[in-house]
């Protein structure tokens, strides 16, 4: 009987999808127990055909973004639980011990794991992940009452999931779809918990360009994020204060040395401004639309 299934959207990544099941093959979990669904979001890569194997399946759809990759793999799933990876992510051998273990003591809550770095040596890669990390920091102080975890190390009971609609697939980018989840779950009144053992390593190769563009189209998720969350609870549209800003610029400097924290509050700081051009260019487009 399978009680996972995991489920790893794609898009063009054959090499890293490659070490992600080949992490996942290694689980510390029975393998009869586990189903994996890859779903090839549009990238019509043909050595994915490769991947399909009597315990992974391969899914084919019109690229339409990893929201609705996950969606679609979730809909196709046969688990009572789900759990979802990205391509370029690496699960340790009990992570799905540590996510079935926290289902188990909390059936009806969105579970979230721990996200570390497996390329330290690049810089953009490092500030990425410090970003996040400062992020969990600040909206999961409370491992009990977590508020924010990022769609590559998120599990759920399945049921749950498709009954709160799973990802908004209006989210054509991976930029904001997880935090848009996180929020509405809370708003129905389900709980969020932080499981910091289940690991999930995270290896995104950024260069200097795709740093400013990951980080545009973060702000641009960030405004459809917030306009949505502005109509569902019907306030105005709130950006953080600036003393949210000033910690994430001083978080660095609890984290590494001072040459390398430097570099990384730097880059951050670029990130934040990438995020604001993507954030109000996105909101022109809309009032013009």
């Amino acid at each position: 009987m399978i009680r996972f299934s995991i489920v790893i959207p794609t898009y063009r990544r054959s090499g890293p999808l490659a070490r992600c099941l080949a992490a996942v093959a290694a689980l510390d979990y029975p393998r009869e127990a586990v189903e994996v669904l890859v779903v090839d979001d549009g990238g019509a890569s043909p050595e994915l055909a490769d991947v399909a194997t009597p315990k992974v399946r391969l899914l084919r759809q019109e690229h339409a973004g990893p929201a609705a990759a996950r969606n679609r793999g979730a809909e196709e799933a046969q688990g009572e639980l789900l759990a979802f990876l990205d391509d370029d992510c690496e699960p340790a051998a009990d992570w799905l011990r540590a996510l079935e273990a926290a289902l188990r003591a909390h059936p009806d809550a969105l579970i979230g794991g721990r996200v570390v770095n497996a390329l330290p040596r690049n810089v953009f890669s490092s500030a990425s992940h410090t970003l996040t990390e400062y992020l969990y920091a600040y909206y999961n102080p409370v491992p009990q009452a977590a508020r924010f975890f990022t769609s590559n190390n998120m599990a759920f009971r399945r049921e749950a999931f498709l009954t709160v609609g799973g990802f908004d697939a209006r989210y054509l980018r991976a930029a904001a779809e997880d935090r848009e989840l996180c929020d509405r779950w809370a708003s129905l009144g389900r709980p969020l918990v932080f499981r910091p053992e289940a690991v999930v390593a995270h290896a995104h190769e950024l260069s200097p360009l795709a740093f400013w563009r990951q980080h545009l189209a973060y702000g641009a998720g960030a405004f459809h994020f917030h306009a949505a969350r502005s109509r569902r609870n019907a306030v105005p549209i709130r950006i953080y204060p600036p003393s949210f800003y000033l910690r994430l610029l001083a978080y660095p400097f609890s984290r590494a040395r001072l040459p390398r924290a430097c570099a990384l509050a730097g880059i951050l700081a670029i990130s934040q401004v990438a995020n604001a051009a993507g954030f109000f260019r996105e909101r022109r487009q809309a009032r013009s639309r």
